[in-house]
């Protein structure tokens, strides 16, 4: 509900819960029902506009920060107002507003808010300088108000190898500010910002949800005032003269997407899901092989072909051959921008490897980090003025510290970048190659990420231009650059370095409240994992590992017959619920005690389901609480069995209970959802599947 009366800034009246149709009339009369003045404060009803500053007596985050480039700071307050609205249809609108200063008029604003289909409102902003002398841009937000019952605070931190680790309290005045600036969103990412109704659950509570689509450096968060406004804000992370515009010039702001639901978190991924499926493009979810852990640096074909002929025999659809195949990169100390075949390991180049990986029926992937430059590297020998550096003279060039022995390319200057499509294009033209894991390992400290990332979203379109048929993984050191920005560009991301399916459990949790189980990839790895050292049984590595595009990064020639019919068996799974899988939604539970996740995916039709009861701890009772799984159809009749991949899982019990000893039950799904169903005492860090298949 915009208010966008008059020549004034509007402002959103509302967003969240379908009003229904309401008439005109009814909805001024609501409009004009404003707040009464609070005492000590402007003599006006106080009710922040959408480019909300202080010409309108705002106090707060100002919407907008911009001068003239010869003025120096800025000449506040700007007086806003509205000139132009149009509305292309009843889920579309768009605002201008110029903008002025002392001097005149500085800037036209455009605002534009459009509602899915699917029940996102996605809000965009542009801004175009209208003043002589240009116009340096510090800040244009979109910023969305929450009733005060929103006073709960979700949203996420995080380290290499282990994202989206939950951060959660009440909401407090003042700013609660997340600066991302790393060029990338990085591991800590805010990812998701939510508020909800005290309590909010996976099934429960109203919330409202923001994502900043952006890969760059951000600023997100929430605005509370001790005058009762609250707000979600995001906006592009700017530094000093980072954008100056010339008279005529536009920048546009990276879109903010945001998600109301009444039924908690789940209800906010039943919105998001189908949202990014549609943003996303197409592409099929083979299951894969990728070879990192599986080889790391060694590469030689007479140890790479065995793998080709152990994947072929699983049943995998995709060969990755990851990090280590160009020219002199033995180690992660030397070699990136040298984007050709190593002569020496690889004389026949890749065809030998490639050649047999298409015969066997699978698909050819690369590994390759495009914006990434190793000092010891024939790129940077010949190139250094593309390294990216914090100053640069015609005596002297200052870099950042390196960050795992690499620097950033930088892809603003043209010849960088062209340099780069050209070496893929070359790859691509000569080699079969169907995928390309696209890797970035580090943050941004030199340059200007705001031109820095626009040049890598045009890098990635023009190669996609070209080859429209390679679909590409977003990598960047695992999980530091998930979001939907890079995700209409991309087919997968990489979600997090670790395998192990303990952690995986949790990156995959919340991961998924954003984006769907088909985009984030997932690998069943040795059976002690590479990274935390931990070890875990084969069954619960496959049970993880099912719940995502599916994959295995693990030296399958090592492993015994017992273990490779498991992972046949398993591939033959995957692909048998492909169709679940990748159009599932998503269904989490809120259990009493965190020794537990039980979560699951359920058919568009509700005729069927994959659930899964997981162990994360010791289990605080001798008799766990029974399995209740909300989400299919209430009235409709289930056939409810385990499904057993890599074995069953441990328990700490005589004998199971009776229905899973008879190999299954059928019972209603509301029955399921009310009362559940008893299961057995499960070890920790197991998981018990369980199939459920409509039978009326």
């Amino acid at each position: 509900m915009l208010d966008a009366r008059g020549t004034a800034v509007p402002r959103l009246a509302h967003w969240g819960h379908d009003l229904g149709s309401v008439e005109p009339l009814m909805l001024e009369q609501v409009a004009t029902a404003l707040p009464a003045v609070a005492p000590s404060s402007p003599d006006l009803p106080l009710v922040p506009s959408i480019l909300a500053g202080p010409a309108e007596g705002w106090s707060g985050f100002p919407a907008l920060i911009a001068h003239r480039s010869a003025s120096g700071p800025a000449r506040l307050p700007l007086r806003i107002r509205r000139t132009g609205l149009s509305q292309l249809d009843e889920s579309s609108v768009s605002i201008e507003l110029v903008v002025h200063d002392d001097d005149g008029p500085l800037l036209t604003v455009g605002w534009h808010a459009r509602l899915t289909p699917q029940g996102v409102l996605v809000i965009g902003l542009d801004a175009r300088a209208e003043a002589p002398e240009g116009v340096e841009l510090h800040r244009l937000a979109a910023t969305l108000p929450v009733p005060a019952r929103a006073s709960d605070l979700l949203d996420f931190t995080g380290v290499w190898a282990g994202e989206r680790m939950p951060q959660r309290g009440a909401v407090r005045d003042g700013l609660h500010l997340r600066d991302q600036r790393r060029g990338r969103p990085g591991h800590d990412a805010p990812f998701l910002t939510v508020l909800g109704t005290p309590g909010f659950g996976f099934r429960s509570g109203e919330v409202w949800a923001m994502h900043h689509a952006w890969s760059g450096n951000s600023t997100t968060g929430v605005e509370s005032l001790p005058t009762g406004h609250r707000r979600l804000l995001a906006t592009e992370l700017l530094d000093p003269a980072e954008v100056v515009l010339g008279k005529g010039e536009t920048y546009t702001a990276p879109e903010t997407m945001l998600a109301w639901s009444s039924e908690g978190l789940d209800g906010l991924s039943d919105r998001l899901h189908p949202f990014v499926r549609a943003l996303t493009p197409p592409t099929h979810r083979p299951v894969v092989l990728n070879t990192w852990e599986a080889v790391y640096f060694d590469h030689a074909l007479e140890s790479l072909l065995p793998l080709v002929d152990a994947a072929a025999d699983l049943g995998i659809e995709r060969f990755v051959l990851d990090d280590g195949w160009f020219t002199g990169r033995t180690d992660d100390r030397r070699a990136l921008g040298d984007w050709t075949v190593d002569p020496e390991r690889w004389p026949s180049g890749l065809h030998p490897l490639a050649d047999a990986v298409v015969a066997h029926g699978m698909e050819f992937g690369l590994w390759v980090e495009p914006e990434m430059v190793s000092p010891e590297s024939r790129l940077a020998r010949e190139h250094p003025e593309w390294m990216l550096a914090e100053t640069s003279t015609e005596t002297e060039t200052h870099h950042p510290p390196t960050w795992r022995f690499q620097h950033s390319l930088d892809l603003t200057v043209p010849a960088a970048r062209g340099h780069v499509l050209e070496a893929l294009s070359a790859l691509l033209t000569e080699y079969p190659i169907a995928f390309l894991k696209w890797d970035h390992n580090r943050d941004q400290h030199a340059g200007t990420a705001a031109a820095h990332t626009r040049a890598v979203y045009g890098l990635i379109d023009d190669l996609t231009a070209r080859f429209p048929h390679v679909a590409i993984e977003s990598c960047a050191s695992g999980g530091a650059r998930v979001d939907l920005g890079m995700a209409s560009r991309v087919h997968r991301f990489w979600t997090s370095d670790t395998n192990d399916a303990l952690d995986r459990q949790r990156i995959q949790r919340y991961s998924g409240l954003l984006m769907p189980p088909e985009m984030m990839g997932g690998h069943v790895g040795a059976p002690r994992a590479h990274i935390t050292g931990r070890t875990h049984d084969l069954s619960f590595r496959l049970a993880t590992a099912i719940f995502g595009s599916a994959g295995i990064e693990w030296n399958i020639t090592t492993a015994d017959a017992a273990q490779l019919d498991a992972l046949r068996e398993w591939v033959a799974t995957v692909k048998l619920l492909r169709p679940l899988l990748i159009s599932g939604r998503t269904v989490r539970t809120d259990e009493a005690v965190d020794d537990r996740y039980v979560h699951g995916l359920v058919a568009p039709d509700d005729a069927e389901a994959l659930i899964a009861l997981v162990t994360l701890a010791t289990a605080p009772v001798s008799v766990p609480p029974p399995l209740r799984f909300p989400g299919l159809d209430p009235d409709r009749r289930y056939r409810i069995e385990p499904l057993a991949v890599g074995g069953a899982p441990r328990t700490v019990q005589d004998s199971p209970p009776a229905w899973l000893a008879e190999g299954g039950i059928t019972i209603t799904g509301r029955l399921l959802a009310d009362l559940g169903l008893p299961v057995p005492l499960l070890a920790p860090e197991q998981a018990l599947l369980l199939r459920a298949i409509a039978v009326d």
